[in-house]
């Protein structure tokens, strides 16, 4: 452990060196990426310090017990090592934990989509649900959300509904929300006091910077309309919103949320950018035969991965088997003990490959 601290501290200091360096500045992409990297090795060499400490404690302690011409430094000692016993198990599985290289997509913010799948009206009210949910979350943790487009639905809730999550380690955190969400309830129409299955599929992109895709604006038709539903006095009357068709893949993005054409067309980039990334991606992951094998990180779309039962007040996330009977809460947003969950289960599965540590 001790061993691999040093690598850790040692390309620490090779970072904290560069990111001074004019050249390195002046490459805007290179500096993004050291000053990431550095944020992370930052944490390592922290803790690592804090193992260090507690591992030479525990010798100078195991020291002064041996010599034993002390009763009462030995007694000191004796307290010093047990605490210091105590600590070091959790500090170590940290470390493990922290060892793990990270996606460079994980440091990400995201593009989230949220479409209403099967079970009409309900579907849409329930993908309105999941979009306030994620919505509560993001702002209790500090992230910023910015809507991007959103199609209503006849009875509420929203047919589709993209947004924009801005913050630290967003896309690491929230891709294990992609696949489909299924609702079971007594829906809002329902005369009979039937229970209902609805679907929502969520898609979570890892939101791409300019150097991460070279989008060729020739390939790229740009569809200039007025805004529709409601919005005020810019709705039906001016030509901001902005619908990309991109020629080569046939992928179409829409943007209608700003008044101003130009800040649509950024915000479509944006998304026609995060599309194109995921689909590299998720060439690159298709390839990697672990990554096929994970349950927990595939974010295939098709994949049903949580079950929200009103009747019974439970959510079972179906990959890891977790049941928490605390639904009003986790609509509410408070979904951290998932997250926190399925994160632990990929991590759990990455330490068993001996060779998968910085």
């Amino acid at each position: 452990m001790i061993e691999k601290i040093q690598i850790v501290k040692q390309r620490f200091n090779e970072i904290n060196d560069l990111i001074i360096q004019p050249d390195i500045i002046a490459d805007q992409k290179r500096y993004v990426q050291l000053n990431k990297e550095y944020k992370d090795l930052k944490k390592l060499v922290d803790i690592g310090a804090d193992y260090e400490r507690l591992t030479q404690n525990i010798v100078e302690a195991e020291e002064i017990i041996a010599d034993g011409s002390d009763a009462e430094m030995v007694e000191m000692a004796k307290m010093e090592l047990d605490e210091a016993k105590e600590k070091l198990p959790e500090i170590e599985e940290t470390i493990k934990f922290l060892l793990i290289p990270k996606s460079p997509e994980d440091a990400k913010n995201a593009v989230i989509e949220i479409r209403a799948g099967a079970g009409g009206d309900e579907a849409s009210i329930f993908a309105g649900d999941l979009f306030r949910m994620y919505t509560k979350y993001c702002e209790g943790r500090g992230w910023s959300v910015s809507l991007v487009d959103s199609n209503e639905g006849t009875s509420g809730g929203f047919k589709e509904v993209i947004f924009e999550v801005n913050g630290e380690d967003v896309y690491g955190i929230l891709k294990f929300e992609a696949g489909v969400h299924r609702v079971q309830r007594v829906p809002q129409t329902e005369t009979q006091g039937r229970v209902h299955t609805s679907a929502a599929t969520v898609i979570v992109l890892p939101e791409a910077e300019e150097f991460d895709v070279e989008l060729d604006m020739q390939d790229v038709r740009i569809e200039r309309t007025t805004s529709t539903g409601p919005g005020g006095q810019s709705v039906n009357t001016t030509y901001s919103a902005i619908k990309l068709h991109h020629e080569p893949t046939g992928i179409i993005v829409s943007c209608q949320d700003q008044k101003s054409q130009h800040k649509n067309l950024e915000k479509a980039l944006k998304v026609l950018r995060s599309r194109l990334f995921e689909a590299e991606l998720a060439k690159k992951q298709a390839a990697d035969s672990e990554k096929r094998k994970s349950m927990v990180s595939t974010g295939d779309r098709s994949a049903k991965i949580r079950t929200y039962n009103y009747p019974q007040g439970r959510v079972t996330d179906h990959r890891i088997g977790l049941t928490l009977y605390d639904l009003q809460n986790v609509i509410n947003g408070d979904i951290h003990k998932l997250l926190d969950e399925l994160m632990l289960a990929e991590n759990t599965e990455k330490l068993k490959d001996p060779n998968n540590t910085i």
